[in-house]
């Protein structure tokens, strides 16, 4: 059974990291959190990814600003990774540019949505977990029946 390892840049990004985990809990997805920088400390990030060689993990990387994390993590695993950095008001939003401009050979994902995260590590699992294919699915059917709900229910209103 597979799981996702949440590496965050610094404890301030613990409460983003929780929602990601809250999703990957209804997705039946296991997770574990890590505070490691790419920045900061190297060494850090390369013992984390040293500690799930032999494991069937999905990365999720959440770190803002300069997002070299992601990509740092990327290079040095044959996992998936999933970039997941906090929105920021501060820089308008510029700061997902160090997410999404990688160097050449870097396969990371980009989404700024916890819950997408999470539903693309289920789904990346998902391939050799039945289980957790399954809870993909069930979530996907329940996203659909609200849908079709508030379809039946707007019917009702006059235009």
């Amino acid at each position: 059974m597979g799981k996702a390892a949440l590496i965050m840049g610094s404890e301030k990004d613990l409460e983003f990291s929780r929602e990601i985990a809250k999703y990957l809990g209804l997705l039946g997805v296991e997770c574990e959190f890590h505070v490691a920088s790419a920045h900061k400390t190297p060494e850090k990030v390369l013992s984390v990814l040293r500690g799930h060689e032999d494991d069937c993990v999905v990365y999720i990387t959440v770190a803002g600003r300069s997002n070299a994390l992601s990509a740092f993590v990327d290079a040095h695993t044959l996992a998936p990774v999933i970039a997941c950095p906090p929105y920021s008001e501060k820089f308008g939003g510029a700061d997902i540019y160090s997410s999404l401009r990688v160097p050449s050979g870097i396969g990371s994902l980009v989404t700024i949505e916890p819950e997408a995260a999470a539903i693309a590590a289920a789904k990346i699992l998902a391939v050799a977990d039945h289980k957790v294919a399954k809870r993909v699915k069930d979530y996907q059917q329940a996203q659909i029946a609200e849908i079709e709900k508030a379809d039946q229910s707007v019917k009702k209103l006059k235009p």
